[in-house]
């Protein structure tokens, strides 16, 4: 039992130490974001790596996401008689809900998993020591042009899912299942909130990229420099972001609809 305690303990301060360092290391990347104004080629190179690579599973999951949505929801509104909502139905599970947060999941498993695997690498190598060496601060010509566009591709990728997914319920609504065309789009014109609903939505997915791409970049800046140290700081970006994300869907959602 003695040792069941000291287990806990010691876990439970390894965990404070790695807070503060992440921490420090997320101050540290901020004060970088002056210097990208002067090298801005850095932030367009990132935003490709980082966002457009990512484009192709999220437009593909989106359209997927979104015929599910529709065909389960059809089957669920006909019991009332209200597949005229189908369209407003789609739109909010999209827009509030399914778009930031999937999003989220898929941009952690892809760019925050290439992010860490990359800086996780560099700093194996030796790279971001040979940085330092040469008076070249690595927080801020590598960490904090990823940081940035990671940032700036998470709503827009949010948003690419959204729309995609309401398409691919208008597939199916429409295409397969006869939900009239007009009574589709009017009813999610008429009930989809700009604020309540679309600036919530990117609100969400803007403190998602936040939180994913700064645990994707602290797990390899902070990992041990061996393959193996790597790999495992790897699936922990994955883990840590999952849970951080569904974690803060909650409380966001809490306070953004709670009374």
């Amino acid at each position: 039992m003695l040792q069941l305690f000291q287990h806990l303990g010691h876990q439970t301060l390894s965990s404070f130490r790695k807070l503060g360092r992440g921490s420090y290391f997320l101050v540290n990347t901020l004060r970088g974001f002056p210097n990208i104004l002067i090298r801005p080629r850095l932030l367009v190179n990132q935003m490709y790596s980082v966002g457009v690579l990512s484009f192709l599973i999220i437009t593909i999951s989106g359209l997927f996401v979104g015929m599910v949505l529709s065909l389960q929801g059809y089957y669920t509104l006909s019991d009332f008689g209200a597949e005229a909502s189908l369209g407003v139905m789609v739109a909010t599970a999209l827009v509030r809900e399914l778009g930031p947060v999937v999003t989220a999941l898929l941009f952690a498993g892809r760019a925050g998993s290439a992010l860490t695997a990359e800086v996780g690498l560099m700093k194996a190598t030796e790279q971001l020591s040979g940085m330092e060496m040469m008076a070249v601060d690595p927080i801020q010509r590598i960490i904090a042009p990823r940081y940035l566009a990671g940032i700036i591709s998470m709503p827009i990728l949010a948003i690419l899912f959204s729309s995609i997914g309401v398409l691919g319920g208008h597939l199916v609504g429409v295409g397969m299942l006869n939900v009239d065309d007009g009574a589709y789009w009017a009813q999610m014109q008429s009930k989809l909130d700009f604020r309540d609903d679309i600036i919530n939505g990117m609100i969400k997915s803007l403190v998602f990229g936040c939180v994913v791409t700064w645990i994707a970049l602290f797990e390899g800046y902070d990992a041990i420099p061996t393959s193996e140290g790597v790999s495992r700081a790897t699936t922990r970006t994955v883990v840590n972001s999952a849970f951080a994300i569904l974690g803060l869907d909650f409380i966001l959602t809490a306070m953004m609809f709670g009374d």
